[in-house]
């Protein structure tokens, strides 16, 4: 086992894992910008060091600067996290190049799945099931075109070598299909140093169902139970839930088994998760795989009572899995919301400043929050909007959103603007109660009716 790790980011990820880490015996370091000096990471780590300047440009994601910190500190390993570094495959190559171990796959797998295009094709070599579109890259509008005529509109344009949103255009008509891959192949370049395209076919009325996955250097694999990640805006996850209510033992057995061929295929190593599309018949259409832990690893753990870094690390370590596939029972539901900075009132505009005061409701069984905050910090303008998750689990689906509901109203921040209120009208809306949502409800059936929830929002500021 590793004796001292590095984690290569901030917030409440890199919380999460020093505390894996200390409670492992393995000691922890921390790195950290010029303005997370204070940072409860950098406080709680067993060792801190500077990587550079507020821009995450000069510091979390200089690649230089953060394998000279693991050199210098002595340490054995790299733990990601996710963001920043974490699926990028050129650093992942350059940590091992300096006989420092990378915790997750091995880089030409992040580089094969990080290409939506290239995982695409590799998935459908597999004969996992993949929603219809384009065959390899999309290089400009004529061949876009001619795919749009095949698997006809509306479609979705997306960056090869993106997420989160990035590249991505949906197109409903062909008069708009070349003024939208111009725009959105222009954002490639500019976001991924990448301007290869590729097209989906617009699959309606469905839901985005992951399943969390972890497969050993001897080839062990641990299917776990999914999440329903549908609540979307702006193609960003807004709150995760495990199980799905829509998936079935025998869905979830289906679903199961194309993980278990997929990553088999790539003869994948540590933990990931593959999206999916679920359709109103119950099939499931590979999407994406992302190569590392995801924001909403912590449901899953609810549900299994694993804990997933945990798992990263000893199969790093090369380790076999302590358990098997028959070992995993679903206990109860787990819900989480993310708690960001912003102003839901006004478009959800990124708020920053200090924190005056901040109580977050961490008693009770089956409440958990994952965050970096603590009275005086500072959120910072550099970096991502979440500071907290706010999650819950219960017996049952309905009892975890009572007790989220309550873990939201209990929440304060003072000194930034949150999206709590917005959580809380979420939590409250009908079709989310009753489990009647797809990946295109909060945008097309929350949030039309967003003004009354806006003017609510201010008057309870007021």
């Amino acid at each position: 086992m590793f004796k001292k790790v590095l984690v290569a980011n901030r917030g409440e990820v890199a919380v999460r894992i020093i505390r894996t880490l200390q409670e492992m015996g393995i000691t922890a370091v921390a790195i950290y910008s010029t303005v997370d000096r204070d940072s409860l990471h950098v406080q709680i780590a067993d060792e801190a060091i500077c990587v550079g300047g507020p821009k995450p440009t000069d510091s979390y994601l200089n690649m230089k600067n953060v394998i000279s910190a693991a050199v210098l500190t002595g340490s054995e390993a790299i733990h990601p996290g996710y963001g920043f570094l974490s699926e990028n495959s050129l650093f992942a190559e350059m940590v091992g190049e300096v006989g420092i171990k990378w915790i997750g796959p091995r880089p030409e797998t992040i580089d094969l799945m990080g290409n939506k295009a290239n995982a695409r094709e590799e998935m459908r070599k597999a004969k996992v099931p993949v929603i219809p579109g384009s065959e390899g890259f999309i290089h400009n509008v004529d061949e876009a075109k001619v795919v749009a005529q095949e698997i006809g509109y509306p479609l979705l344009l997306k960056a090869a070598a993106g997420g989160g949103g990035k590249g991505m255009r949906f197109v409903y008509h062909e008069e708009e299909l070349a003024e939208k891959f111009d725009s959105a192949q222009s954002e490639a370049q500019v976001s991924y140093g990448d301007e290869h395209m590729y097209i989906e076919k617009v699959m309606t009325h469905v839901r985005h169902i992951e399943m969390q996955v972890v497969r050993d250097q001897n080839g062990h694999v641990l299917c776990l139970p999914e999440r329903n990640c549908s609540l979307q805006r702006r193609n960003q996850k807004v709150m995760e839930e495990s199980p799905a209510a829509s998936v079935t033992p025998t869905m979830r057995a289906e679903l199961a088994d194309i993980v278990t061929k997929a990553v088999n295929a790539i003869d994948y190593e540590n933990t990931g998760t593959i999206e999916f599309l679920q359709d109103h018949d119950g099939k499931f259409y590979f999407m994406e795989m992302n190569t590392r832990i995801q924001v909403e690893h912590p449901v899953t753990e609810m549900v299994t009572g694993l804990d997933l870094v945990r798992l990263q690390v000893q199969v790093a370590a090369g380790m076999d899995l302590p358990l098997q596939q028959e070992d995993i029972q679903i206990k109860g539901h787990a819900v989480e919301m993310r708690l960001t900075a912003e102003k839901p009132e006004q478009d959800f505009a990124p708020s920053a400043g200090k924190i005056e005061f901040v109580f977050l409701p961490t008693g009770g069984p089956g409440v958990r929050i994952d965050s970096a905050l603590y009275t005086g910090d500072t959120i910072q303008p550099f970096y991502d909007s979440m500071i907290a998750k706010l999650i819950a689990h219960d017996n049952t689906r309905a009892e975890a959103l009572t007790k989220l509901e309550r873990i939201v109203d209990e929440t304060v921040v003072v000194g930034v603007s949150t999206s709590r209120k917005f959580q809380k009208a979420l939590l409250l809306d009908e079709n989310v109660q009753n489990d009647r949502f797809d990946t295109k409800y909060l945008e097309d059936g929350f949030l039309p009716n967003w003004e009354k929830h806006k003017a609510e929002l201010v008057a309870q500021d007021d």
